[in-house]
């Protein structure tokens, strides 16, 4: 008897070897329509897989993560099969799933236009209301690369050449088309029925730019019609706060070919960044931090004792100067162990917090590059904290409270946390190891987080905590890191005086809060859509006449304003204030103040804030607090 033991940890029997269907089949019906694949000691098998010894099986359906990932592989397979049927010169390469989707990448004689796209998504439809069966086949390696030789599809037989030759492949059919693929896939086609397609970008083939330039057809895919369009819906709302759009509408920066990956700040949005660094000097200065700042440019050799050398010298630029070879500084790390080693340090110096504002430079390949949330040279609130092993746990508990506070500052109250633990390959003692995890952890326990693990990601150093901020429309940005080290102290040799007089190595914190500042300026645009709080905004009021009758008095308004450190325009210009208030509305301002002769007479203003709210008539005085009130608050 074979006996398949299910999640709840009841058992069915069954008389020989049974199919992942047949079990589903023999739970129930409404099982059986449902099942898309199978979960076998973690792994995830098609419901035609055979099992022929005891297991433990799940039944994998849309409700199930690993079910949607059946899904959106499966409908990458269909996007190939419609564009074949369509276009049957076209040769199909890659298809994998991808964050929210899949992409499938494709080699044809022209590109393909949006008018294509819908022709595409008409016909995918079309064959998943076929629900032809996904039928699974293995062949020896070399008979693959024959069989899609055969059919003119030499990008897929290079694949499979690829694959060691005495290892045999397997193939999915649904209908007219075959692919190669390890699988899982639904059951038959009449599964796929939440997708759209949405749009079409170049890559090279297998990734390097001296290949053939692809057409990559991006899509998505959903368990149920309501997920789909909640995609959709928050598709077009990111489209709207793209920060790149926002960025030139309220000229903030603007890119430019001839510095490719790196922002012209213009002076709205040179303003903004000043309020973020201001704010978080001043986070550093509150919290026992000393601000330093190291050289650009250090020599090789030092990022060669750090390990850095090997580990990121493709994106490192380098110079060389008097026949010695330099590199622009990738992070600010080794710099401020250099600062650490200056004098003697005894355990009464620590823990010694360090902080800078340090620009790095990393040559990001430019298909990356993605407006200024990555870019080639950015600058960190980069911070380094000098401790013993038993400052771990306070150290990481107090920098906690601190991330906390200041992402609420910036309006951001929902963060995941996660824990990355030891990988295989590391360094260090487990004993030592033991010591950080536990650290961490116990940080986030005493602050009231929930958080994940996640089991090897850390780094070979150290484990580390991510600070994974939820954005307004459910978006997630990794910002926030804690990481611990015992390496690099080791590798430049940094040392502190114990209490018992003998040298010790200190353990290194490597924390950032808002990560580069570049990137934070941009999902700051993007959570507020432009409309940054008044304490951020890079002009907070706009003054505005109605007639040259009250333009002096406009000026004294402004003046009055900037004495209590506001960051105000005027506009005086000969045009109807109706068109003067709609022009500052769209650059999405705090505050107008409007005054004409009633206003002037009476020593008042009449102000409308933000999103058409019109606020009235009131004396300068009460305006003074109602804008320092909301200045306060940060909201």
């Amino acid at each position: 008897m074979l006996h398949i033991t299910l999640p709840d940890g009841s058992q069915r029997e069954f008389s020989g070897p049974v199919t992942v269907a047949e079990v589903a089949a023999s739970i129930g019906t409404g099982l059986a329509k449902a099942a898309l694949a199978g979960k076998i000691d973690g792994k995830v098998v098609d419901t035609s897989y055979l099992i022929t010894q005891d297991s433990p099986l799940s039944i994998v359906t849309a409700k199930d993560a690993d079910g949607l990932e059946v899904i959106r592989h499966s409908t990458a397979h269909l996007l190939a099969y419609a564009v074949k049927e369509l276009f049957p010169d076209a040769q199909v390469t890659i298809g994998p799933v991808i964050e929210h989707g899949f992409f499938y990448d494709f080699s044809y004689k022209r590109p393909f236009t949006p008018e294509d796209l819908v022709a595409i998504e008409k016909r995918m439809t079309e064959l998943a209301a076929k629900d032809e069966p996904v039928v699974r086949r293995v062949l020896p390696r070399d008979e693959a690369v024959e069989y899609f030789k055969g059919m003119g599809e030499h990008y897929k037989a290079e694949i499979i050449a690829s694959i060691p030759s005495n290892e045999d492949v397997s193939l999915y059919r649904e209908g007219a088309f075959e692919d190669l693929c390890r699988g899982p896939h639904v059951p038959s086609t009449g599964k796929l029925k939440h997708f759209k397609l949405m749009k079409v970008a170049g890559a090279y083939w297998r990734g390097d730019h001296r290949n053939e330039m692809l057409q990559r057809i991006y899509g998505t895919a959903w368990a149920t019609k309501d997920e789909l369009q909640q995609h959709l819906t928050m598709i077009e709302e990111a489209e709207k706060r793209d920060h790149r759009k926002l960025g030139r509408e309220l000229d903030l920066f603007h890119l430019d070919e001839h510095a490719p990956g790196l922002v012209f700040w213009h002076p709205k949005g040179w303003m903004l960044w000043q309020e973020v660094e201001q704010y978080m000097r001043r986070v550093y200065r509150d919290n026992g931090y000393q601000e330093v700042k190291g050289p650009q440019i250090i020599d090789k050799s030092l990022w060669e004792k750090t390990g850095h050398w090997d580990k990121y010298r493709d994106a490192m630029f380098t110079t060389e100067s008097e026949k010695r070879d330099y590199a622009l500084k990738p992070m600010n790390c080794p710099g401020h162990i250099l600062i650490y080693k200056q004098g003697i340090k005894s355990y009464r110096d620590l823990p010694l917090r360090y902080g800078e504002f340090g620009q790095c430079h990393r040559n990001e390949p430019s298909g990356g590059l993605h407006g200024i949330m990555r870019v080639r040279g950015f600058t960190q609130d980069d911070g380094h904290i000098f401790c013993t092993e038993e400052q771990i746990l306070p150290e990481c508990l107090a920098y906690t409270a601190l991330l906390q506070k200041v992402y609420a500052d910036f309006g951001f109250k929902n963060i995941i946390y996660k824990v990355a633990t030891r990988p295989e390959a590391r360094i260090g003692s487990d004993e030592v190891w033991d010591k950080a995890e536990h650290a961490l952890m116990e940080s986030l326990r005493a602050s009231g987080c929930e958080f994940e693990i996640a089991p090897g990601d850390g780094a070979f150093y150290g484990p580390k905590i991510e600070y994974t901020l939820k954005d307004a429309i459910g978006r997630q940005w990794q910002c926030g890191t804690m990481q611990v080290d015992f390496s690099m102290p080791e590798r430049l040799d940094a040392e502190y005086v114990g209490e018992d007089g003998a040298r010790h190595r200190p353990v290194m914190l490597h924390r950032a809060i808002v990560g580069s500042l570049e990137r934070f300026i941009g999902i700051l645009i993007e959570e507020h859509a432009g409309a940054l709080p008044t304490w951020l905004a890079p002009v907070q009021v706009a003054v505005l006449n109605i007639t040259d009758a009250q333009a002096e008095y406009c000026r004294e308004i402004a003046e009055s304003l900037q004495n209590q450190g506001l960051r105000v325009i005027t506009d005086l210009r000969n045009e109807k204030i109706t068109y003067k208030i709609r022009e500052h509305a769209l650059q999405k301002l705090p505050y107008i103040v409007v005054v004409g002769d009633k206003e002037k007479a009476a020593g008042a203003v009449a102000v409308r804030a933000r999103g058409n709210k019109d606020l009235g008539v009131m004396p300068l005085e009460d305006f003074f607090r109602l804008i320092a009130a909301d200045i306060s608050s940060k909201v």
